[in-house]
C-alpha cells in the first residue's frame, strides 16, 4: 500500500429557507442532531457532543432498531456560525476508529475524511457547503473514496432533506 498526498475532493451544497443562525444551531445541538443527522431511513443515538475545537460527536446510527454502528467526528475547528471543519470515522461503541461495517467496501474506506462546512446567509436563507476527502489514506483507500460519490451524495442529500424538515417544524 502507497500513500500519496494528492487529495480527492467531495463537494456538496444545499440551501435552506432559514436564517445562517437556525441552520448553524442544528449542528451545535445534540437534540437537533438527533432529528436530522444521517442517511433517510436511519435513526441517531447521541452518545457524546462536545462542541468544540477537539471535542468529539459520537453516535450510533441504525437502519432498523438493534442493530446499531457507531460513528464519530473530531472538531478541528469551528467558527460560529461560518465554518465547521471535523475528521469524521466509522467507530466503535468507546468512539475508537474502526473500518465502515459495509462488506462492498471490501475494508478500503478510508478510516479519516476530513470535512469542512461552510455557512453563508444571503435574504434569509442559508447555504450549506461541504467540501471533505480522505486524510492519512492510502491510494486503493482513496480510489474507494472517488468510487462512493454517488452513495455519498444520496447520504448528505438524505440527510439535508432531513434537516430542510427540522428547519421548517422546529
Amino acid at each position: 500500500m502507497t500513500m500519496t498526498t494528492d487529495v480527492q475532493e467531495f463537494t456538496f451544497s444545499r440551501t435552506f429557507d432559514a436564517p445562517r443562525e437556525r441552520v448553524w444551531r442544528a449542528w451545535a445541538d445534540a437534540q437537533a442532531l438527533a432529528q436530522w443527522w444521517g442517511p433517510k431511513g436511519t435513526t441517531i443515538r447521541v452518545i457524546k457532543l462536545e462542541f468544540r475545537p477537539g471535542g468529539m460527536f459520537h453516535y450510533a446510527m441504525a437502519f432498523q432498531p438493534g442493530h446499531e454502528m457507531y460513528a464519530r467526528f473530531i472538531y478541528r475547528e469551528i467558527v460560529a456560525p461560518e465554518r465547521i471543519a471535523f475528521v469524521i470515522s466509522f467507530s466503535d461503541a468507546a468512539g475508537g476508529i474502526t473500518r465502515a461495517p459495509f462488506p462492498q467496501l471490501k475494508n478500503l474506506w478510508p478510516l479519516e475524511v476530513l470535512n469542512v462546512v461552510t455557512f453563508t446567509e444571503q435574504g434569509g436563507k442559508t447555504t450549506i457547503a461541504l467540501r471533505g476527502g480522505p486524510i492519512n489514506a492510502t491510494d486503493e483507500e482513496r480510489k474507494m473514496f472517488a468510487a462512493n460519490t454517488d452513495s455519498m451524495r444520496g447520504g448528505f442529500g438524505g440527510a439535508f432533506d432531513k434537516l430542510a424538515d427540522f428547519l421548517a417544524t422546529s
